[in-house]
């Protein structure tokens, strides 16, 4: 019965018309920090949806997808304002190391990094500062956003479609079991991202060994 006046709670919420401007609100905010659950919550939304059929998920892409663009291009415009060191957040060790790999990255693959930067929360934060504090083109930027924006949102929707599916007769589980599996692929993500950019920062210092032009072993 318990169980019972929680789905209700859940589907009132979702059929609520204020929901979709709160979605959108949550997930340009998470474009400067990643305290805010915007993939948690587009995914959770998603499930709900394909088990119940509230929210509407012709909305809730749409949504998430136009807030991704907007927070990733706000946080360029700050970037390109303020750069990348103007606040003490910015020069934290994690913060600054992701900035540092991001400016190098940004020269060699831009749009590789722009578009896989949006399912990492510092990397997106990082890339996007960065891509405005060096000067990256705004004509070249933007429609890397808008991709990355639409995949994202795409892919959150996706992960909580097939467990709104596969557990239609329990909602509730079927949220929670999406949004453990959405938490852990983007642990995973960013674990094995940062490892990956911590080799290559190493990589490129001076005085390592792949650094130094014509060294052989």
């Amino acid at each position: 019965m318990r169980m019972d006046a929680v789905l209700d709670w859940m589907t009132s919420v979702a059929s609520a018309p204020w929901l979709y401007p709160v979605v959108l609100v949550l997930v340009v905010a998470d474009a400067f920090t990643v305290v805010v659950p915007s993939e948690t919550v587009v995914v959770a939304l998603a499930s709900l949806s394909f088990s119940t059929g509230q929210p509407a998920l012709w909305l809730l892409l749409p949504t998430a997808t136009v807030g991704a663009i907007i927070g990733d291009n706000l946080c360029f415009a700050i970037g390109r304002r303020l750069g990348t060191t103007r606040f003490a957040w910015m020069r934290r060790p994690k913060v600054a190391a992701a900035i540092a790999y991001a400016a190098g990255a940004l020269e060699r693959r831009p749009a590789a990094v722009i578009l896989t930067a949006r399912y990492i929360p510092f990397a997106r934060i990082a890339t996007n500062l960065t891509a405005g504090a060096t000067g990256f083109p705004y004509r070249r930027y933007l429609p890397l956003t808008v991709i990355a924006g639409a995949g994202w949102a795409l892919y959150n929707s996706v992960i909580g479609a097939l467990f709104g599916v596969w557990l239609a007769e329990n909602p509730v589980l079927a949220i929670v079991v999406s949004v453990a599996v959405a938490i852990t692929l983007g642990v995973t993500i960013d674990a094995v991202t940062a490892r990956w950019s911590a080799r290559a920062v190493t990589r490129t210092r001076p005085g390592s060994e792949e650094s130094e032009p014509g060294r052989t072993t």
